[in-house]
């Protein structure tokens, strides 16, 4: 059996910190959940950034680009408007941007010394990690919901209704999990607000336009779909977009188990779940690794 002084895994450490201060495991999340929440609320600039970019790329795309790309979509789906093709890609790019600022929020946490205060707390660090994280779910659908709700405005058409836009919700909270954990570890990595940020949008427009986001990929360049094939933003739209649209579109992986609209959305969502689990087991390694004169 381990003694204190020979046993140096975080998380047996971690188990020791619980029993010693009386915390659960869930009741730690749920008070990072709160918190994160209520930081928000008290600074709502940061979520109105990531909501108006893409309402503004709603608007400007189906305004400016809508009878170009409208033929383009109509021939890779055919009765398909260019509005009813977009809202997806625009729902999984708040989910983008919306993710870029959990690595902001952690940031300013680190430079006020939160973050510090936090890791000498009897808290258990993965809770911790998890609590930010299911918040900043909480936040996406919000803000997919809105867009969704713009993009009927704009005329489009969700042909599967009220439960297809629950299902674009969710594929946009699956396919944003990565993208947090990548600009949490970032922020722990770099400890700085402005590496965070510019690591961050230097991902987030190439991953957009090289991807089907914005046009079939029959309609790209060669190289640019070899690209696409490979990118986690095409996956998160295609899935999104089959649930719109009610028929399968997945341009990558091709399979006909599950039967009519679900052949666009499992393999996707499948995708997205495997790179969730690596980059959030990254980050929560790096947030386990975490100690007081790592943030100093």
């Amino acid at each position: 059996m381990s003694t204190p002084g020979t046993d140096s895994s975080a998380e047996t450490r971690e188990r020791r910190t619980d029993a010693r201060s009386g915390n659960s495991f869930l009741g730690d999340v749920w008070v990072n959940f709160k918190r994160w929440n209520l930081k928000a609320v008290r600074n709502p600039f940061v979520l109105v950034v990531s909501l108006v970019q893409p309402i503004i790329f709603l608007v400007l795309f189906t305004e400016v680009f809508g009878n170009v790309a409208g033929g383009a979509v109509n021939r890779g789906i055919p009765g398909v408007s260019y509005e009813t093709y977009l809202v997806p890609a625009i729902a999984i790019q708040v989910a983008l941007a919306a993710a870029i600022t959990s690595g902001v929020g952690l940031v300013n946490d680190i430079e006020n010394g939160m973050f510090e205060k936090v890791l000498v707390t009897p808290m258990n660090r993965t809770a911790v990690f998890l609590g930010k994280t299911a918040a900043e779910m909480f936040r996406i659908a919000v803000q997919i919901a809105i867009i969704l709700l713009l993009g009927l405005v704009l005329g489009a058409d969700i042909a599967t209704g009220v439960p297809g836009a629950i299902g674009v919700i969710l594929v946009g909270i699956v396919f944003s999990l990565w993208f947090v954990a990548f600009s949490n570890a970032l922020a722990i990595l770099t400890r700085d607000q402005e590496s965070t940020i510019i690591g961050a949008n230097l991902l987030q427009f190439p991953l957009l336009f090289l991807s089907s986001a914005f046009l079939p990929l029959d309609a790209l360049p060669g190289w640019i779909q070899t690209f696409a094939r490979l990118n986690p933003v095409t996956y998160g739209v295609d899935a999104a977009r089959s649930l719109v649209v009610g028929e399968d579109v997945m341009t990558v992986i091709e399979v006909s188990w599950f039967g009519g609209t679900l052949n666009g959305v499992v393999p996707g969502v499948v995708v997205l779940l495997a790179l969730d689990i690596v980059l959030g087991a990254t980050a929560v390694y790096l947030l386990s690794r975490a100690s007081s004169s790592d943030v100093q």
